[in-house]
């Protein structure tokens, strides 16, 4: 992990090499890159700095669900790739509790799809578009990252080179901010000047990545007395899994006869196809926790994706918003400099966070939804339930369930 340097300015011991841009993108994820894109597209200068190689951020295991809006955007831009042709079309989704199997057809309901992309296809996809396509400006494996100016009109943003070990710094005009949660750009906005809202859930998920197909054709969604348990396809021969444990666990508690174990009793249901199994080449646990920045700019520095809101994979709703983020900024610097039309930036902490805050209260909501049945407590219990039956026996219920899990309302 990198951290910011104590000191707003370059070391005047140490010069650094010196070089002009337009725009500075920290971080080569879904977010850094579709901004990069976008300006590359308009012909605006940028450079996009990322501390690990382009193998590493290739095939780096991430998130995988896209919503149908965001498809559509990424096409709109010439940014789709392979995704088209390559992604999986997923119409519906499956609940079971109480030993039984409920099926959830949101295409129906709505029209509207999921598409199951893998990120690292994704952010190949992406790579290629801006590296290789268009011959953009990327540099890998750069080290001491750190963020200087940003209160005036040239702000600047100095690395190690790792091939030379020597200092470069890179004047621009804005900064964009898209290294992720463990990144430096949001630590460098001052504390007096941001607020930053958390909420740890208390709850831990044991991620697996498993080589199998996955039993159904859809999301299974397990909500058992002993724990949640998840199921999410990423391809024809690769299946995610999710298993409820006590946060901070440590992965080697779950062998692999516990883990299918478990899976097979947290997902039973009458009627239910027997789960394949198969080795498990990923196992891993994560903490459910989310977290808002609030404004997403200072100054010249603007954040995008998980440097400015962290969404536990509780609604698969993190490369979404990353996506969302990246559209408005990416737009906004366009807009300003090209036409000098400063609104969108003025306005894109505000647009941002109005579709961060709804895709966060939805996930908690369905964490709720998950987590209620184990909780030990035995009204949270049945109110879970309740809400589960509703979905199922109310159109209404599940017309709005179906809007917050597609992210398809005409306004946040």
């Amino acid at each position: 992990m990198i951290s910011p340097s104590p000191s707003p300015h370059p070391d005047p011991a140490h010069p650094a090499r010196r070089e002009a841009g337009t725009v500075v993108v920290v971080g080569a994820g879904p977010a850094g890159l579709a901004v990069a894109n976008i300006l590359r597209a308009a012909s605006v200068d940028c450079v996009v700095l990322e501390t690990e190689s382009r193998q590493f951020i290739e095939t780096r295991a991430r998130a995988g669900v896209i919503e149908e809006w965001a498809v559509r955007e990424l096409g709109r831009r010439g940014l789709a790739g392979h995704l088209p042709q390559r992604a999986e079309l997923h119409s519906a989704c499956e609940f079971r509790f109480a030993g039984e199997r409920y099926r959830f057809p949101y295409a129906e309901l709505t029209g509207c799809h999921h598409y199951v992309y893998p990120q690292p296809l994704l952010v190949t996809d992406l790579v290629r578009e801006y590296a290789d396509v268009r011959g953009g400006d990327i540099r890998f494996g750069v080290r001491d990252v750190t963020l200087h100016d940003l209160d005036t009109d040239r702000p600047a943003v100095s690395y190690r080179c790792p091939d030379t070990g020597e200092r470069r710094l890179l004047r621009c005009d804005f900064v964009a901010g898209c290294d992720g949660a463990r990144g430096v750009t949001r630590d460098a906005i001052p504390e007096r000047h941001r607020r930053i809202a958390r909420q740890d859930d208390g709850i831990g998920w044991l991620a697996l990545l498993a080589e199998v197909p996955p039993s159904t054709d859809c999301v299974l969604f397990g909500v058992h007395p002993r724990g949640f348990a998840g199921q999410m396809p990423r391809s024809p021969g690769v299946t995610r899994f999710y298993l409820q444990c006590p946060p901070g666990d440590d992965p080697e508690n779950w062998p692999h006869e516990r883990v299918w174990t478990e899976l097979r009793e947290r997902l039973a249901a009458t009627g239910a196809p027997p789960l394949t199994e198969g080795r498990i080449v990923e196992k891993r646990v994560l903490d459910m926790h989310h977290y808002v920045v609030e404004p997403l700019s200072h100054g010249r520095l603007f954040l995008a994706g998980d440097a400015g809101h962290l969404v536990a994979p509780i609604a698969a709703k993190g490369m979404n918003l990353a996506l969302h983020d990246a559209f408005l900024l990416g737009d906004a610097l366009v807009s300003y400099v090209t036409e000098g039309d400063g609104a969108g930036l003025d306005g894109y902490s505000a647009a941002a966070l109005r579709r961060v805050w709804d895709y966060q209260e939805f996930s908690q909501w369905l964490s709720d939804i998950y987590h209620g049945v184990a909780s030990g407590d035995p009204f949270r219990a049945g109110t879970t339930l309740a809400r589960l039956r509703r979905l199922f026996s109310s159109p209404a219920a599940a017309a709005a369930f179906a809007e917050q899990y597609l992210g398809t309302a005409s306004a946040y």
